[in-house]
């Protein structure tokens, strides 16, 4: 006898309905909780097979269903299953769109250089409080255990770990289902000691686990915090005189290159620029120091999620404001609408 669709969703509802109250289920209360619309005379002997092939039994005559440990076993093989899947394919889709979005910023940075003739650079989005979107554990062999930990901005962490024996399935299902659903949207901040604690003592034997996990989560979202940045045609600023002495040349080319101090030019752009998102730095009021020769433009696109990132065009005291404020602005609203899509 094959255990087709309609016998997995009505064992599926026994075994939920049975986890819930802890009674017998009878073909009455089935009926209402599966979308089958099937009669209670049909679902008795859909039960009636499910009996036979042992994944379900009756505890003594007149009573309802309850799932023996072969249908336990299938119903958490069945999840695991699915769980995995969807797992796959959400990390599939994140990596596409995380490697999407670098080759696309890297593209705006030797565009946008190529249309103006100054130096360019991008910034991948950063997020304020990074929070953990999901947790997956997998065994990798009898010795190692693999989380996947993914954050805000789709910042991936892998962390591989040494365990003393090989987690049955549906040990390995009980431990993600306990992570995400304490964890699943939490920032670093959310994740106090009293959290800790809880998770700890639920997981029981795998309390170091949890450990080991909680440094993987740290480290992710220190990780998201992190600042990565695109550059684009340094080489153009050779081609203005007033830039033209070697040693100061050479810091401002260092400075772009080695993203030699960008990161305080990037945190000054996304707290003080106007309205507009557009912010302009002459000369001395630029922040980075080898830059005090130059002019700095920069402005400000956004994800709906709340992630920011900082478009910036570097040149000489004598660059065409007028055009490189309105590109910017042009391209801002553009990258807003793409990434708005998208989200």
């Amino acid at each position: 006898m094959e255990l087709d669709e309609r016998k997995l969703k009505i064992l599926k509802a026994i075994i939920s309905n049975y986890l819930e109250t802890g009674e017998p289920v009878g073909s009455r209360t089935i009926s209402k909780y599966t979308d089958l619309n099937l009669s209670s005379a049909t679902i008795r002997n859909e039960m009636a097979d499910l009996e036979e092939l042992g994944l379900i039994m009756q505890p003594h005559t007149s009573a309802g269903r309850i799932p023996t440990d072969k249908g336990y076993r299938l119903y958490v093989d069945q999840m695991m299953s699915e769980k995995d899947t969807e797992m796959k394919e959400m990390k599939t889709q994140l990596l596409e769109r995380v490697d999407k979005m670098e080759t696309m910023l890297k593209q705006v940075a030797k565009v946008l250089a190529y249309n103006t003739n100054y130096a360019t650079l991008v910034t991948a989005p950063q997020y304020q409080n990074s929070k953990l979107k999901f947790i997956q554990l997998s065994q990798v062999d009898d010795s190692q255990l693999l989380a996947v930990i993914v954050v805000d901005g789709n910042v991936i962490k892998n962390k591989l770990m040494q365990v003393e024996r090989m987690l049955a399935n549906d040990e390995l299902l009980k431990l993600n289902v306990l992570l995400n659903t304490f964890l699943q949207g939490a920032s670093l901040q959310d994740i106090n000691l009293e959290m800790i604690h809880t998770i700890k003592n639920q997981a029981g034997e795998f309390a170091d686990i949890m450990e080991n996990i909680f440094q993987g989560i740290a480290e992710a979202i220190h990780e998201a915090d992190e600042v990565e940045i695109y550059t684009s045609g340094t080489t153009n600023m050779l081609k203005y005189p007033e830039l033209g002495n070697v040693e100061q040349t050479t810091k401002l080319l260092e400075a772009l290159e080695e993203r030699q101090g960008l990161n305080e030019l990037i945190d000054e752009s996304l707290n003080n620029s106007d309205a507009t998102g557009i912010q302009v730095y002459i000369g001395e009021e630029a922040p980075v120091s080898n830059m005090k020769d130059c002019s700095i433009v920069t402005a400000t696109y956004e994800l709906d999620g709340g992630g920011k990132g900082t478009i910036g065009i570097i040149g000489p005291k004598r660059m065409d404001y007028k055009k490189v404020v309105s590109t910017l602005k042009n391209l801002t609203d553009e990258l807003d609408t793409i990434f708005k899509k998208k989200e």
